[in-house]
């Protein structure tokens, strides 16, 4: 039967998850910030253009993976039905490799180096990436996390490890990387089948069955995907935009300020990965309040981390200087961060839950087709890198207050107040790394952080209070 989370069960989790995050920000530290260091500029953007690329090929499983999260995120491993799960990805591998096939012909004939060898990559991850998925979200669903970190720093480690070895063999050429990230794909992959075998191994059920069961979950799954993949291309239309109007030079720039963002996601993704199979086992009656608590949490801890943004550009700038525009560029864009955690920790989750996915796909549909516009205009109208960035800000902004809106009608509670304070710090930060100098910008804003805590004392203040109370909990049954 399957088993209630618990509190104590939930924070393992959350403690594995943060272990593999660890040494996949270690990972993050050397990819983002060493290898610019050591290559060329023009070889770290066609890099980041596979990077770019490479991300959407999870959408050639067409939502079948997504499917089979929603029809089994409630059971335990044991309880899955196998021989149907194996069945249906025997299939999805048979169509990936068809397309790889014909990808791989197509780009050897149309294009050119260097987007020949790009493409090639970027046919090869359509197998790696779906299958290391389909390992990655067994693990999750079925709440074996330790099972998911081992795979996670495995396959991150390797990937590192290789990208170490290419940068002391001073292999300049962007196409190392990209084998570098595919080896640990394999690696992932290997440890999936060793872990998860009879979800690879074993006697199929009939085709007849295997395509009657994968058109059930295609059509369940494929308007999750849809909403899940839509919310990445919030930001890769932009990248794309970015990297069709100016060159390869300007893009690799920019990608480096996204690349230096993420690195601050690192930790909510840890949280993000064990929160929807719990809210699934956790009582619906206490879902409301836990959103709240959450939330409360989230918002000044991130608010917090971006005072690190003025030492980080300090230490930067003198690390790698050739990428000091990027600074620029990553004053504007970080503040994505705070809204990119809430909504891939809090708000896409409690609507999965809800079984509210046509609203995620409703409110990601309406921001693309907002943020299109307006990239558009910025890049082919205005020509105005600095105003396409705000752009995606607003954007990412607009697409969380939205999804978070059909959150708390869904759930019933109300919040005002913390969006005002939040629009407010992010135009703040965004003023003072842009137009103040590193030091006079870093001191406003602390003193604006400041501000927003006294605003939200009382909030601050239970948040402090119940974590005391927990380690003196803890404190007194250790005694």
């Amino acid at each position: 039967m399957t088993r209630k989370i618990t509190v104590k069960k939930f924070a393992k989790n959350v403690v594995f998850s943060i272990l593999a995050q660890i040494i996949s920000m270690a990972v993050s530290f050397v990819l983002t910030l060493i290898v610019p260091k050591f290559i060329d500029v023009f070889q770290y953007s066609y890099w980041q253009m596979y990077v770019l690329y490479v991300g959407y090929v999870g959408i050639l499983h067409f939502g079948l993976l997504d499917g089979i999260v929603l029809k089994y995120s409630k059971y335990d491993y044991d309880e899955l039905d196998k021989n149907k799960i194996r069945s249906q990805v025997f299939i999805m591998l048979v169509f990936t490799s068809i397309i790889t096939l014909i990808s791989v012909i197509v780009s050897l004939s149309v294009f050119d180096l260097p987007n020949k060898l790009i493409f090639v990559f970027v046919a090869i991850g359509i197998i790696t990436k779906n299958l290391g998925t389909y390992s990655s979200y067994m693990f999750q669903i079925t709440n074996r996390i330790n099972k998911y970190v081992i795979l996670t720093i495995s396959q991150r480690l390797i990937y590192g490890v290789f990208v170490v070895l290419f940068l002391v063999l001073r292999l300049n050429d962007f196409y190392w990387y990209c084998i570098a990230d595919l080896i640990g794909d394999v690696v992932g992959i290997v440890i999936g089948i060793i872990y998860n075998k009879e979800l690879f191994i074993g006697k199929p059920i009939s085709p007849k069955d295997a395509f009657s069961e994968l058109k059930i979950n295609i059509s369940s799954g494929i308007i999750l995907m849809m909403a899940n993949w839509s919310a990445m291309l919030l930001i890769g239309s932009a990248k794309m935009i970015i990297q069709w109007h100016w060159d390869e030079l300007v893009f690799g720039k920019v990608s480096f300020a996204f690349s230096v963002s993420n690195i601050f996601l690192v930790f909510v993704s840890a949280i993000s990965v064990v929160m929807f199979p719990s809210l699934q086992r956790i009582d619906p009656n206490n879902l409301p309040n836990l959103y709240k608590s959450v939330r409360n949490i989230l918002s000044p801890i991130l608010f917090f981390m971006m005072i690190f943004y003025f030492i980080g550009c300090w230490i930067l700038n003198l690390w790698l200087p050739k990428y000091s525009e990027s600074l620029v560029y990553l004053g504007i864009l970080l503040p994505i961060i705070i809204f990119s955690s809430k909504v891939n920790l809090l708000t896409n989750n409690y609507l999965k839950v809800f079984r509210k996915e046509k609203l995620m796909l409703l409110a990601n549909g309406v921001s693309i087709a907002l943020g299109i516009g307006l990239f558009s205009l910025c890049a082919f109208v205005f020509n105005n890198l600095t105003l396409l960035l705000i752009c995606i800000l607003f954007v990412i902004m607009f697409n969380s207050v939205l999804s978070e809106i059909f959150v708390l009608k869904t759930i019933r509670v109300v919040i005002i107040k913390e969006f005002i304070f939040e629009g407010l710090m992010t135009v703040g930060f965004v003023l003072c790394a842009s137009l103040l100098s590193l030091w006079i910008g870093f001191a406003v804003y602390c003193g604006l952080f400041l501000i927003y805590c006294a605003f939200n004392y009382k909030l601050i203040k239970e948040i402090f209070l119940k974590f005391r109370k927990k380690k003196n909990n803890e404190v007194e049954g250790e005694n």
